[in-house]
């Protein structure tokens, strides 16, 4: 990775991090957000992928 992609990467972390909820009580909802290079829509099994992926099938069939 160029530098300047690690340095982004992790400010973004960082900020990302930063605003996460105080509490396990908070009524907002959980966010995951899954980068991945050169990966199409098809990838995943929920999608027709053939590639097992039963823990991002998991959270697919309980999200909204």
């Amino acid at each position: 990775m160029k530098p300047l992609s690690i340095l982004l990467v992790s400010l973004s972390s960082v900020l990302i991090l930063g605003f996460a909820p105080a509490s396990a009580a908070d009524p907002r909802p959980n966010i995951i957000v899954i980068m991945a290079d050169d990966m199409g829509f098809s990838d995943i099994g929920c999608y027709g992928g053939e590639i097992q992926t039963p823990h991002l099938d998991g959270m697919a069939s309980e999200g909204l």
